[in-house]
């Protein structure tokens, strides 16, 4: 029938396959297939049932992503749904894989939807900021309840076969998806099953219509991190509608919610950062033919907060680890920090009650670095000081088995200073983790002068097995991240120099969309931290030195910028610190003034975007798109906002440079003067964008 669809049929079962490989995506052409295919079954007096299935390893995995931001081409996704639900004939989605978005409205609209026990099922349009548009925020509601429906669709939570089953999305778990397809559809034609049309089946909805706080709390548990989204409640909201809407103006109404997401801002950068993720996935310069060396086992060495945090990711993707110290009681430390991390996500439902002590048994303490020795990928986590680190490789050169993968796990410092002192550079790079490794998802993969492309190539395979974002990046300090913060952190301590406030700076960040401001977030990790990196590197910070001198570290000692109760990380303003501030500008001869909450915020991001664009002229990043891609994954940066160098388009790049030369002037300050290809493309009119799209860096 199609070239994407296929029609056979056994005796009176008619079986419509999507074949559009590799996940069955919904094009035009899969659209079309589906409708035709139907139609001609329907049409056909000797077809009894139809099953609908796909061929490949998975069922329609949602929407066809090339197609976003394009016209819409014939036939709608609706108008298919429709043709499914209004058959006279039994129509059974047989599903296995993932059924997501419209692969999931699909099945919804099917009579009878069966799966094999490992297919999963997800309406998650609201990560792009958007919601089903094809009735699936009322389908939905009617086939598991407007409770469960909530969570998978205002939190874009799946769920699984089991599950779905338990709550009636599914009627029956199969062996094979066709076979078991038609097994089933010949069931219901022999027991004479009445079809099931969701639209005009509203018994799961009548408690919530009854009591409507069923509803209301199940949006306020999956809202309560939706701070700046639109599309959460937007699409609690549409499931709304499915408890006091008819059918058919609900239908509208969700497809008019749908276009207003579609086309206003958050949601168009929030498809940029899907695809930018994608991007960032593809390594530059790497011969095409290039394979990956095996890694079967692990080592990390140093069980401390980054150690044990990297070790817990690969024990949570079922990877064993080695765990090694330099003595037991460090050991014994860092393996029972991870035990009471994972016993707590098991007690907040996180993980199963039995996956802590699974997970702890992949998990091997030893103490010696020779344990090294048979381990496939080492990941150092010790000290970030380049005399520490150096001692490590100079070890693992020693003890590590010929072809292993030597990575440093370090936030600064130079890869081929590290690899250097071993005799195989071509097997060390950087794995820059983020704190917590655990939970954050970013991965910078630092790419050294003489790392091999196999051993590359094996970094950021291993990073996207524990669930990673792997960003490949080049050696300076800082990488890309860091060296970006470094140039936020030098106008926030400039800021409060100049007559700003700890509290000031950090309320404008937040209101921004960003988790916690540069001063709450210094408190977190620890001015002593910093404090040390200066010393070692020659640099002093007068206010942020004068409280470390003072033991005020931030959280960990009560004070810092600011101060916290017993107990409590909430930060409160210190009266001593806002004393400190006022008494050092004074010491240093320094007239503070009263700044503008708009000069702060322009302070805070474009001297972050003229280091990204220095970046990119190094090549210390391939695209514009990666360097956002570490700051969605690494740093909190709003996902509505797309990225720092995506939010730099969006407000224009000669408003960008104009006000950077602007600063520069007034602070006489150098570093906030334009970059070169900043003012290239301001002064054409052109964008970062245009660089991803084949413009040339320099």
């Amino acid at each position: 029938m199609s070239e994407v669809v296929d029609l056979e049929r056994h005796d009176e079962i008619a079986i419509v396959t999507v074949d559009s490989l590799p996940v069955n995506a919904l094009s035009a052409a899969v659209r079309r297939g589906i409708l035709q295919c139907v139609q001609t079954a329907v049409a056909d007096p000797a077809v009894k049932a139809i099953v609908l299935t796909c061929a490949g390893r998975t069922f329609i995995a949602g929407a066809d992503i090339t197609e976003f931001g394009k016209p819409a081409q014939p036939p709608a996704l609706a108008e298919v749904i429709a043709e499914l639900e209004n058959s006279p004939k039994p129509i059974v989605a047989a599903i296995h894989g993932t059924a997501l978005g419209g692969g999931l409205e699909v099945a919804l609209g099917c009579h009878f939807r069966v799966a094999v026990k490992n297919a999963r099922f997800g309406l998650p349009e609201v990560k792009l900021g958007l919601l089903p548009g094809a009735g699936g925020t009322q389908r939905l509601p009617r086939a598991v309840g407007p409770e469960l429906a909530v969570r998978m669709i205002v939190g874009g939570e799946p769920i699984d076969a089991a599950a779905a089953l338990k709550q009636g999305l599914i009627d029956a778990i199969v062996e094979g998806p066709a076979s078991g397809g038609e097994a089933f559809a010949r069931k219901v034609l022999a027991e004479r099953r009445t079809l099931r049309r969701l639209r005009d089946d509203d018994s799961k909805l009548e408690t919530a219509r009854v009591d409507r706080s069923i509803f209301t709390n199940a949006v306020a548990a999956m809202t309560k991190r939706a701070r700046g989204l639109e599309a959460p409640f937007a699409a609690a909201d549409a499931v709304g509608f499915s408890l006091d809407t008819p059918f058919d103006e609900a239908l509208r109404k969700e497809r008019e919610l749908f276009l207003n997401l579609m086309n206003g801002d958050q949601s168009k950068a929030q498809r940029y950062a899907f695809f930018a993720e994608r991007e960032a996935a593809k390594v530059t310069g790497i011969p095409e033919a290039t394979k990956q060396r095996k890694v079967e086992s692990v080592a990390i060495v140093g069980a401390g907060t980054m150690g044990g945090g990297i070790a817990m990711s690969f024990a949570s993707a079922g990877i064993p680890v080695t765990l090694i110290e330099t003595s037991d009681e460090p050991l014994q430390r860092g393996l029972g920090i991870m035990r009471k991390n994972f016993e707590a996500t098991a007690a907040r439902g996180g993980i199963a009650t039995d996956e802590p002590a699974r997970r702890m048994a992949l998990v091997s303490g030893v103490v010696g670095l020779e344990h090294v020795r048979g381990a496939d990928l080492i990941i150092e986590a010790v000290f970030e000081t380049m005399a520490v680190k150096k001692e490590v490789f100079a070890a693992l050169d020693t003890y590590a088995q010929p072809g292993a993968v030597l990575a440093s796990n370090t936030s600064y410092l130079n890869i081929n200073e590290i690899a250097a002192v071993t005799t195989r550079p071509q097997d060390v790079l950087g794995m820059h983790f983020f704190s917590p490794a655990n939970v954050m998802k970013l991965c910078e993969i630092v790419r050294g002068a003489k790392t091999a492309p196999d051993v590359l190539m094996t970094a950021v395979a291993v990073a996207r097995r524990i669930a990673k974002v792997p960003v490949v990046v080049g050696v300076c300090d800082g990488f890309v991240g860091n060296r970006m913060l470094a140039a936020r952190s030098g106008q926030a301590d400039r800021l409060l120099f100049e007559g700003a406030l700890p509290r000031q700076v950090d309320a404008v960040v937040t209101r921004f969309g960003m988790p916690m401001g540069p001063f709450t977030m210094d408190d977190l990790a620890g001015l002593d931290i910093g404090w040390r990196s200066r010393k070692d590197r020659g640099v002093k910070s007068e206010i942020a030195d004068a409280l470390c001198e003072a033991g005020c570290f931030g959280q960990k000692t009560g004070k810092g910028y600011y101060r916290y109760e017993s107990g409590s990380r909430a930060p409160l303003p210190d009266p001593e610190v806002e004393t400190l501030i006022a008494d050092t500008c004074a010491r240093l001869d320094l007239e503070r003034r009263e700044i503008g909450d708009d000069e702060i915020l322009e302070r805070m991001v474009y001297p972050m975007v003229n280091e990204g664009a220095r970046i990119l002229e190094e090549g210390i990043a391939a695209r514009p798109g990666d360097i956002d891609v570490v700051w969605l994954y690494g740093y909190g940066w709003p996902i509505y906002r797309g990225g720092p160098m995506y939010y730099a388009d969006q407000v224009g790049l000669k408003h960008i440079a104009d006000r950077l030369s602007c600063y520069a002037r007034a602070t006489n300050d150098s570093s906030l003067e334009p970059s070169p290809l900043l003012q290239r493309l301001a002064a054409e009119g052109k964008t970062f964008a245009s660089l991803a799209a084949g413009g040339k860096v320099a």
